[in-house]
């Protein structure tokens, strides 16, 4: 015992020295796996946002996809209305000429516009009938509100139409309620409105009188509607008449074209011919 104690204190040092690190390791022991439990825990946690951030641009990708899905859903859906509305608006318009035709005017041709061209002063209109279907050159083109215009080429199956609203269209009008007459004409603008050119200041005309086609045309139908007065002033020597159209130009989709019913001699004389000149 005496040995054992004294071996003791004269190696107390190394004793003390041999425990402080048995205690050292086991701290360090401890702390090591604590350390490995907060970097398991961390990795657990980085790994859990990484896979909910994945998760969630899965969720955009699937969310874009849909969307686009839906939209080009929505747009074959809008097509498909617009078909079906311009179908019915078409063959209503059909229905409306074949409804409105006496039974003196079956001769006329019922033609589609299949093209326009608008501008500020020269528009045109392509219709789908040509020398096939016995469409000429200088043939009314009307619909059942009103005048339209008048051919003014043909090929075999199409022909091209100068509307009223046409710097160079012109045609007789009259007034079914005072009979003051004029000539249409159509000075650019708006396509919805034109003028009545030489109605002197003495007429009676007055705003909500209708105007219509004269039989002193070369190529209209007499008595087509034309359009309505909207004002009437006062010049010096005539009045600046402004008329609202009867057709409505942006939505025309069906015409009709009357076959020519001219009078030779009538054409001869407005041309200074006479019939012994004519026949030289």
């Amino acid at each position: 015992m005496k040995k054992f104690f004294g071996f003791f204190f004269r190696n107390n040092s190394l004793l003390l020295l041999a425990v402080l690190s048995a205690i050292s390791l086991i701290f360090m022991k401890m702390e090591e796996a604590d350390v490995i439990r907060r970097i398991s825990t961390t990795g657990t946690g980085f790994r859990s946002a990484i896979a909910d951030k994945i998760a969630s641009y899965g969720y955009l990708i699937n969310l874009k996809s849909e969307n686009d899905r839906l939209l080009e859903t929505n747009l074959s859906l809008v097509a498909k209305i617009l078909s079906a509305e311009d179908s019915l608006r078409n063959e209503a318009d059909r229905l409306r000429i074949i409804s409105s035709k006496a039974e003196g005017l079956k001769p006329f041709i019922i033609a589609r516009v299949v093209d326009r061209q608008f501008s500020n002063r020269e528009n045109m209109l392509l219709i789908d009938g040509g020398r096939s279907r016995g469409i000429g050159t200088d043939m009314t083109v009307m619909t059942p509100r009103g005048l339209v215009g008048r051919v003014v080429a043909v090929s075999e199956h199409y022909a091209k139409v100068m509307p009223l609203i046409h710097a160079d269209f012109k045609a007789s009008v009259v007034s079914s309620e005072s009979g003051t007459m004029g000539v249409l004409a159509w000075n650019g603008g708006r396509e919805d409105m034109a003028t009545v050119d030489h109605v002197p200041i003495s007429s009676s005309l007055k705003p909500g009188e209708k105007m219509l086609t004269t039989n002193f045309s070369t190529f209209a139908v007499p008595g087509l509607p034309v359009g309505q007065v909207v004002s009437v002033t006062q010049g010096t020597l005539f009045s600046t008449v402004i008329i609202r159209l009867a057709v409505d130009f942006s939505s025309l989709n069906h015409v009709v074209v009357v076959p020519l019913n001219r009078d030779p001699e009538k054409i001869r004389l407005l041309e200074g011919k006479t019939e012994s000149e004519t026949d030289r």
